[in-house]
Parts: structure tokens; sequence; C-alpha cells
């Protein structure tokens, strides 16, 4: 885990979410997905770039760890 994502049992259910807020890590990441830019992710959860950075490295770790098996049809 970095030094901006936290997990606590008693912020969020224990989801990852930005340090110092209760923004999950998984709301920036579905923002980023559904289209919305750095600066309206910023302007819209009080959360800065470098946090927005912190959550996609956090991802990037969590894939990075994970075994993966290919789908049967």
């Amino acid at each position: 885990m970095n030094d901006r994502i936290t997990i606590d049992p008693q912020v969020c259910h224990g989801k990852p979410v930005i340090k110092g807020t209760r923004v999950p890590v998984v709301l920036v990441l579905g923002s980023l997905a559904g289209g919305m830019t750095y600066d309206e992710i910023e302007q819209n959860y009080d959360v800065t770039r470098d946090d927005i950075l912190a959550a996609l490295r956090f991802a990037e770790d969590v894939i990075e760890q994970g075994e993966y098996f290919p789908l049967t049809v």
C-alpha cells in the first residue's frame, strides 16, 4: 500500500480510501473509467492529482498480485 491510500475497518467498511478522506479508491477509478477528467475528480471529491495517481498505482499493485485463470465458455 502507498502513503496516500489507507484501509481501516472503521472507515467505509474497510474499503481502500484516499488517506484523510472517505473517498473510496473504487470511486476514483470508476470516475476515470466513466470519462471524468482529473480536474473534475479533484473538484468533485476534494482530492489531489497525486491522490488520483496513488489510486491508480494501488489498483495496479492489486492486479499485479492477483492470480488469473482463463474463462471457459
